[in-house]
């Protein structure tokens, strides 16, 4: 319900804050979501709204906490009330939050909008049930546009192609919204936008969509690309207005398109030589782009340093199942080329992959375990991420786990367990889901390890014994700080794990998975 006295109405958008701690959590403070940032900047350009992001992760020094978790949206209604607000749903974990705070806005008469991967077709009726008057449905920027103008000016809203809502108690959901191919129409994404928040690491994209359709993936939609001049733009507008320096790619994959990936790589190492800054670049990338040394070599002049690789799982059988383009086989041996050129490599890896019902194969949760260290070993991985499956809404792997009735009951393990440390359904056998869960941590916690806090004192000392490398000082200094900042990293992960462990210890998880393979059986 819009307030008629205001001429300029107040649009929020609510990044909902993690559940509880996470191995995201001290990312998340440095960092924001793109697509909120990019939505509120679509609607910053109307001419009767202003907007705002509030991410719940990142508030900085200044933004008004809450007293359990998040902000304090009722302060926030004090100082700067909105008229309409909206919450990202891209994270499933943060859902039962996002309801929370979907209600407080919602009993003040304020009409709220959600949008993201969560709210796949099975689960729109759920929100609309709840304090959600209207879900986006796809990619928001003109969507949110639409409905706004439509608020203003008490317009039908059936007409606006890519949403979802009540109607006389039944759902109406309209026509399905074509997906934005020229991206020069859309205004630079502003992060000015986000209200508090300490920003050290900026997302930013060049390409949206991914076709390898992995079956545990909610992005099946044909990769669709901008100019590489448009995200060299927006690199240089945030070194120039914010002195930005570190930046994360978020394609689902750098180099879909290679030669205008070499492209921007080159142009994006001349606009670093102009300017006489090195800056530090993250992306995700396919292991087998090992292969192509013109594409990697391009990526190290434009200043990649980090590269995030889903190598998922090294046993074949799951690659399989996941419909994974690769092979095992090959794996540690391409790992190893990023290696040699130089990259700082970030494993992520899937644990306890449920595999199809018509395939024979059986391992202990032992010797999954030691397969995994040893791969991560000969691999030469920089730092590791080992979570377990989670079918998430909208993916095909859920759709398969809930016709066999393996997944566990909502009722009993919550939206809010599925961010990846939780085992959520029955897995394959031998396996159980508490083995699940102890295996994946024991691997995080041989490689994350409290011994590498004295390991970077030995090597600050050793930082001399780079004078000996005189043939070749760049190289004595990579090859010095790659160790030093490995046994940093790897000790902050130590602690990451440490205080999660704190923290399971004292929720009563354990319980809900009693009580859901319980119900599961019953069902049965």
């Amino acid at each position: 319900m819009m307030n008629p006295s205001r001429k300029r109405r107040l649009f929020r958008i609510v990044v909902p804050a993690f559940p509880a701690f996470n191995i995201y959590s001290h990312i998340a403070k440095q960092t924001t979501a793109l697509g909120p940032v990019c939505v509120a900047t679509a609607v910053n350009k109307m001419a009767a709204w202003d907007v705002e992001v509030i991410d719940e992760n990142n508030l900085g020094r200044f933004g008004p906490r809450g007293q359990d978790c998040g902000a304090d949206h009722e302060y926030l209604q004090k100082i700067r009330p909105a008229d309409v607000v909206g919450f990202y749903g891209g994270l499933t974990s943060t859902i039962p939050r996002l309801y929370q705070l979907a209600r407080f806005y919602k009993n003040q008469g304020i009409t709220t909008i959600a949008g993201g991967q969560h709210f796949a077709e099975d689960n729109i009726a759920e929100a609309l049930s709840g304090s959600i008057d209207y879900i986006v449905i796809g990619e928001g920027e003109e969507t949110i546009r639409e409905l706004l103008d439509a608020f203003e000016t008490n317009n039908d809203v059936s007409k606006i192609a890519g949403i979802a809502y009540l109607k006389n108690g039944n759902i109406v959901i309209t026509a399905k919204r074509q997906r934005l191919t020229d991206f020069d129409k859309l205004p630079l994404p502003d992060f000015s936008l986000v209200r508090y928040a300490k920003l050290k690491i900026y997302p930013v994209e060049r390409i949206r969509g991914c076709g390898m359709n992995c079956e545990f993936c909610t992005v099946k939609d044909k990769p669709r690309f901008a100019e590489p001049q448009r995200l060299l733009d927006h690199i240089a507008l945030l070194v120039e207005t914010r002195n930005a320096r570190h930046f994360f790619i978020v394609d689902d994959l750098f180099g879909q398109q290679r030669d205008e990936t070499i492209r921007f790589c080159n142009m994006l190492a001349d606009y670093e030589k102009t300017i006489g800054r090195r800056l530090g670049i993250t992306v995700q990338i396919r292991l087998d782009k090992a292969r192509d040394s013109e594409l990697l070599s391009a990526m190290r002049r434009a200043g990649i340093t980090n590269v995030a690789i889903g190598f998922e799982s090294p046993i074949e059988q799951e690659l399989k199942a996941m419909n994974k383009h690769v092979n095992a086989a090959d794996m540690q041996s391409l790992a190893r080329i990023y290696h040699k050129f130089g990259f700082l490599v970030h494993g992520m890896f899937i644990f306890g992959y449920p595999l199809q019902e018509n395939v024979k194969f059986e391992m202990s949760a032992e010797q999954r375990v030691k397969i995994y260290r040893d791969f991560i070993k000969k691999a030469k991985i920089d730092t590791v991420q080992v979570l377990l499956t989670c079918p998430l809404p909208g993916t095909e792997l859920r759709e398969r786990l809930k016709k066999q009735n393996r997944i566990f009951p909502l009722r009993d393990i919550g939206w809010e367990y599925y961010d990846g440390n939780f085992p959520l359904f029955v897995p394959d056998e031998p396996l159980t889901p508490e083995e699940m869960q102890n295996s994946a941590r024991k691997i995080m916690g041989r490689f994350y390890r409290l011994k590498d806090m004295f390991l970077i004192a030995m090597n600050i000392f050793s930082f001399p014994a780079i004078i000996f490398f005189v043939h070749n000082f760049k190289a004595g200094w990579k090859r010095w700080y790659r160790l030093w900042r490995n046994h940093l990293v790897r000790f902050g992960g130590w602690m990451i794990i440490r205080r999660w462990n704190s923290q399971f210890g004292k929720n009563k998880f354990l319980q809900k998975l009693k009580n859901a393979k319980e119900h599961l059986v019953t069902v049965q």
